[in-house]
């Protein structure tokens, strides 16, 4: 007698990101932690070859303080063009770290005209009296294709990402979400049970994507648990510079590299550049 497997559908695949410096730390924090565009490019095509789809790019200025500039944004595009080829989806930030206006923030993307941009809810539509320019600009962006990812940092905020959807504020069709689990504990930590208020509020999605970043070493467990869950993951030195046991990680590409593995024993493949296109196009 023979047995025969069952026919299981194939999940989609992981795209895992990888957000190398961010906007605070530096290489005090870490040596390995990428600043200048040759570093970024060259830290790129590591995480690429780790198999990480997409970069999450923050520039500094001379000071190595946080910027919003479009000439930095294409310089480092550029040379990570140069390394990476298309192999990659750059995403910009629209991070304002308390230095920026929503209006500075929607200027940079207007004028850099990224593939990819993430845009916090909170810092882009604070409150009733930006929503027309926020929803104008939306709109701009959807028209323009580039690619929108909504950073939310509470399951209130996922409350309010829905609302914002619905009164048309926020287009509609198809969109993409990151959260932020852990962002406000006292210790900076993140929890894989810290994902269960994001996707209550979440409910059925509507047809959009999420994904999950993390802080401090147990960034793999969520990773882990967003994966087999049907999310997607962005890892990294923005929120993370350690290895499951504590140890400093090497570099980004062994976050990405650990990302993938876990992934994958949740059986998610890690998605190309392509497919990470195709899945968060709007």
């Amino acid at each position: 007698m023979s047995i025969s497997s069952p026919a299981f559908p194939t999940p989609p695949p992981l795209i895992v990101a990888v957000a190398p410096n961010g906007a605070r730390r530096t290489q005090v924090d870490h040596p390995a932690l990428p600043i200048t565009p040759a570093e970024l490019a060259r830290e790129a095509a590591a995480c690429r070859e780790a198999g990480a789809a997409m970069i999450h790019l923050h520039v500094r200025d001379r000071d190595n303080r946080h910027l919003l500039d479009a000439e930095a944004y294409r310089e480092a595009i550029l040379a990570i063009r140069g390394e990476v080829g298309q192999e990659m989806v750059i995403q910009i930030t629209t991070e304002a770290v308390g230095i920026y206006s929503p209006d500075e923030q929607r200027a940079v993307v207007r004028e850099v005209r990224p593939e990819a941009v993430s845009l916090a809810l909170k810092e882009m539509v604070p409150d009733a009296t930006e929503e027309g320019e926020a929803a104008a600009f939306y709109e701009d962006l959807r028209k323009q294709g580039i690619l929108m990812q909504h950073i939310l940092y509470s399951p209130k905020e996922v409350a309010r990402f829905w609302d914002l959807r619905a009164r048309g504020v926020l287009p509609g069709g198809r969109a993409q979400v990151l959260f932020v689990l852990g962002r406000y504990a006292k210790d900076l930590r993140s929890d894989p049970v810290d994902l269960l208020p994001f996707l209550e509020a979440w409910g059925e999605g509507d047809g959009c994507g999420w994904s999950v970043c993390a802080f401090g070493p147990r960034e793999a467990a969520c990773m882990g648990v967003a994966a087999g869950l049907g999310g997607h993951a962005r890892v990294g030195f923005e929120n993370n510079l350690w290895r499951p046991d504590g140890t400093f990680a090497r570099d980004n590409a062994e976050l990405v590299a650990t990302a993938v593995s876990t992934g994958a024993f949740m059986g998610r493949a890690a998605a190309s550049a392509d497919a990470a296109r195709s899945l968060i196009s709007p």
